[in-house]
Order: structure tokens, then sequence, then C-alpha cells
């Protein structure tokens, strides 16, 4: 049952991350890469402190609620503090490769790279002692093959665009790793908080430098920042720390994978974009995948 929920929380995850493409679209027109990953890191963080007070008071509750003398488990706070700089820093250095990257790629292209970290997530993995079943290595061919047909238009071709957001594959596949080391030995929402922190600050000094915002040009972008600053950071990358405790970290990159996926359905539905019989099928291919990946292991009884 706990891992039903988990993914039903990484499937939501990767819903808000899918729409957040469209907010991240509109928000570019307004203000530079590094301001925008920086303002929306920075409400993100702010969004949760609130949360993680809310929460705090719950927890007390139930411990009333329950009459028990048990005292809650002490918080490792260096490791907390370690595991939401080096979340923050991942994050950080990934989202701005992509933007970068897509600046001198195409949409097409970048999709596809990106999604590479579903490939280099088990790859890192056996370097972790993290051995992935067989089902798990055919779902990310299907899914491979299923993000290639829903996102790939033109013939690859590595430029300065292609190289950037590969990187940034790579590093997304590490912060995914990074989560899955810290998530089982700290609060969840509490690492997410610190981590947007570190990555607000470090987009932020450069954009300050390089890129100059104005306070017209944020309060243009208002809606896009406030989506994702609130929802695609705030929310969801919160879901997916809660969510990745206990889980198979290739099984989540999968799973996360679908915001290709949602992209797409989000720019028909809300852009006017329509879907081609190919991106269908890329995205039939990459359901399959997940499907797989969700199939429980067979036991070997023995005698």
């Amino acid at each position: 049952m706990n891992k039903t929920k988990n993914t039903f929380l990484l499937l939501l995850t990767a819903f808000i991350w899918g729409i957040a493409f469209v907010a991240q679209s509109v928000g570019m027109d307004y203000v530079g890469p590094l301001t925008f990953n920086s303002v929306r890191s920075i409400i993100g963080a702010l969004f949760l402190i609130p949360c993680i007070a809310l929460l705090d008071k719950l927890k007390e509750k139930e411990n009333k609620t329950a009459d028990t003398d048990i005292p809650s488990e002490p918080q490792d706070k260096k490791t907390l503090i370690i595991g939401g700089i080096c979340c923050g820093i991942a994050i950080a250095i990934a989202s701005t490769l992509q933007q970068y990257g897509i600046a001198h790629t195409t949409v097409g292209k970048a999709g596809f790279i990106t999604a590479l970290y579903i490939v280099i997530v088990p790859i890192l993995g056996i370097f972790f002692k993290k051995k992935p079943r067989l089902i798990v290595w055919v779902s990310v061919v299907l899914a491979l093959a299923g993000l290639y047909f829903l996102c790939m238009t033109e013939s690859l071709s590595f430029g300065i665009g292609d190289t950037l957001v590969l990187l940034c594959a790579f590093v997304f596949a590490l912060h995914i790793l990074i989560i899955d080391h810290f998530s089982p030995k700290v609060d969840g929402v509490r690492m997410s908080c610190i981590q947007f922190a570190i990555a607000g600050i470090f987009c932020g000094i450069p954009a300050l430098i390089f890129e100059r915002p104005t306070l017209s040009s944020l309060l243009a972008a208002w809606a896009p920042i406030l989506y994702a600053g609130v929802l695609s950071c705030g929310v969801a990358y919160t879901l997916q720390i809660i969510a990745q405790k206990d889980y198979d970290p290739t099984a989540a990159a999968l799973l996360l994978s679908l915001e290709s996926v949602f992209s797409v359905l989000a720019g028909w539905v809300i852009l006017g974009q329509s879907l081609s019989p190919r991106e269908i099928f890329g995205c039939v291919l990459v359901f399959v995948a997940i499907v797989l990946v969700q199939l429980p292991e067979r036991k070997v009884q023995q005698n």
C-alpha cells in the first residue's frame, strides 16, 4: 500500500512539472534563466516554512492523542543540512544548464536528452551497489524509445546546447541518487526547504551580477514564477523527496520522466498545440514502461 501511495505522489510530481514547462516558457519572456530559477526557488523555500510548522503541530497533536510517552526521534541536523546543501547545489546547476541549453537547441532535442537521466540513474546506481532488475532495464529502453518519438523531431547532432542539456541530465540523475541517500535519514520537507534556499542563493548571486533583474520584469512574470515557485518547487520537489523514501531510484526516475508526456499534453490543452500520431505513440510507449516497472518481483521458492 505504501508503494502505491508513493507511486501516486511521483505521478503527481511529474504532472506538476509537466505543467511547469508552460509556465517556464512564458516566464522566460520577461526574465533571464538565473533570475527565474532564483526567484522560484526562494518562493518554494518560503512556501515550505509554514508547511513545516503545520506538520510539526499535527505530529504533536497525534502524539498527545496517542497518549504515548515515547519521544520522537531526534533530527540529525548535520545530515539534514548536508543533504539540503547537496540537493540545492545539484538542482541549481541542473536547472541552469537546462535553461541555457534550451536557448541553443530545439525543445524536442532538449526534452529527449534531459530524459536520458533515466538511463544514467541505474548506471550510476551500480557504483552504489544498487542492482536494477531486468524488467527495469527493459522499461528504461521502452521509455527512451517513447521519449524519442515524443520529443525528437530533427536528426540528432550535438552542439553546445545539446552538450549543456546532456550535462543537465547527468546532474539530475545525481540529484535523484542524492535524495535516495538522504531522504530515509532526515525530514523530507525540511530538506526540501533547505535545498531551495540554497538553490535560490546559488542562482541569485550571478543573476544580480549578469542579468540585473528589475522589479517591473518580475511583476510582469509574476504568474509563471508563482506557479513554478509554489507548485513546481514547493509542492512537487517535496513530494519527490517524501515519495522516494524506500523506493527504487530507477523506478522513481521512470515515473518522473512522465513530465515529458504531461508537458506535451499541457501544451496541447493550454497552448493549443496538437499531438501528432508519432507523439501519441511515444506517450503509449512511456506509459507501458511505467506499468512494467511497477510489476512485482517474482520470488523464487526454495524447496
